[in-house]
């Protein structure tokens, strides 16, 4: 995801929710292999995006702000769970066609479940986000030499599961 320029008045907000929950569906989506779950880390990373809008609008990278708290909402599954409720009902949802052929490939599923989750992190952060090895690295707060080798042991371990399938 390209960080885009959002307006520094209110309506920045509701312009970057726009513009970038349909990518941070698609990484959530990568990260859980799981639709729902996915759905419920966009919402999550969003609502927390929202908290801290004012100081992402100084800051200048909200989509990064974004990545970043999805990715670490994924890596840490020992946070709890509480709903939070909301005053009004978002409009309808646009159907995603580049999520729904990933969630009609049951095959790209199951490979990519069989990563650890920092392998899946880093590999979506790659070529789903199009991130580069120094954005992953802070992103996940380690060196880049530690995302190049997560990545390769990863592409490895797909390479060989494609290869034994195929």
């Amino acid at each position: 995801m390209k960080v885009p320029a959002f307006p520094p008045d209110g309506s920045g907000f509701d312009a970057f929710v726009r513009q970038s929950a349909a990518g941070l569906l698609r990484l959530g989506n990568i990260l859980t292999l799981d639709r729902a779950a996915a759905e419920d880390l966009a919402q999550e990373t969003l609502i927390r995006v929202g908290l801290a809008w004012p100081r992402l609008r100084a800051d200048g990278n909200p989509v990064g702000y974004a990545q970043r708290t999805m990715t670490n909402l994924f890596l840490n599954q020992r946070r709890r769970r509480r709903p939070v409720p909301i005053c009004t009902i978002p409009e309808i949802a646009r159907e995603d066609t580049a999520l729904a052929a990933v969630d009609s490939t049951a095959t790209v599923r199951r490979i990519l479940a069989s990563l650890p989750p920092k392998q899946r992190a880093v590999i979506a952060l790659r070529y789903v986000a199009d991130l580069s090895d120094d954005e992953i690295g802070r992103l996940l707060d380690c060196a880049p030499a530690t995302v190049r080798s997560q990545l390769s042991r990863g592409l490895s371990r797909l390479r060989a599961t494609l290869t034994t399938e195929g």
